[in-house]
């Protein structure tokens, strides 16, 4: 199906383009829909030469090691784009990307997306400061992995989490908005379930956890000086 220009709008890259631009970028565009747990690409899978980006929902990008043990890279929301080496790269999935919820996938033709960014090469800019900052944000994680301690990378999660979705104020605390299962905290910090469960009590002086992954921060501070390394678990 093809995208409607409030569709296109979503899109981050796109959302300042004139309504002309966005029309002539429409005749080669594709909305696909994916259900919750829905696999939208294989990590190895051959790409055609399209930008891919989230309409709506959110998905789960992700590796699976030789092991079989699967890391969280990033989870990806409204307007995001992915999938960089299908326009940049080798043309092969280099994760796995999940639909986390149900969510809508936008492509563009490699060549509808040159000509856009002919016209408006502010867009190629854009393009370049979101691949400069995963990139970034995957070195901080390589070498978190290597020398920080388990606690201080989770700590890291839970503020990267409460800035990206954002939080809500309840009398207990800063509610986040999105719910952190252990798995998905585990993956993402490269641990085992059984120590993030572990590593999350040992935090209960500055967040609550309760079942289905609702997490509140009670002492930010705290948090921030476990994050900064200032602090260990044993030191709560």
């Amino acid at each position: 199906m093809q995208a409607s220009l409030e569709q296109i709008s979503e899109i981050t890259l796109f959302a300042d383009l004139e309504t002309t631009d966005k029309v002539n970028l429409q005749l080669q565009t594709q909305v696909k829909s994916y259900i919750k747990g829905e696999i939208i690409l294989h990590e190895g899978d051959r790409l055609p030469a399209k930008l891919y980006a989230v309409v709506s929902g959110v998905i789960q990008v992700s590796k699976i090691a030789t092991t079989g043990k699967e890391t969280i890279l990033r989870t990806l929301a409204n307007g995001e784009i992915f999938a960089a080496p299908a326009l940049l790269g080798n043309g092969i999935s280099p994760a796995t990307v999940t639909a986390e919820s149900d969510c809508k996938i936008l492509t563009v033709e490699r060549e509808a997306l040159l000509t856009a960014i002919q016209q408006n090469p502010e867009i190629a800019l854009r393009m370049l400061m979101v691949f400069n900052n995963r990139i970034q944000q995957l070195h901080e994680t390589v070498h978190g992995l290597v020398s920080e301690r388990a606690i201080v990378r989770l700590a890291r999660l839970i503020q990267y989490f409460a800035t990206e979705s954002g939080t809500e104020l309840t009398p207990q605390g800063e509610l986040l908005k999105v719910k952190l299962s252990y798995y998905r905290m585990a993956r993402s910090v490269g641990i085992s379930y059984e120590e993030c469960v572990r590593l999350i009590k040992s935090l209960k002086s500055m967040i609550t956890y309760s079942r289905g992954g609702k997490m509140v921060i009670i002492n930010k501070q705290k948090l921030d000086a476990i994050a900064c390394g200032y602090l260990t678990n044993q030191q709560n």
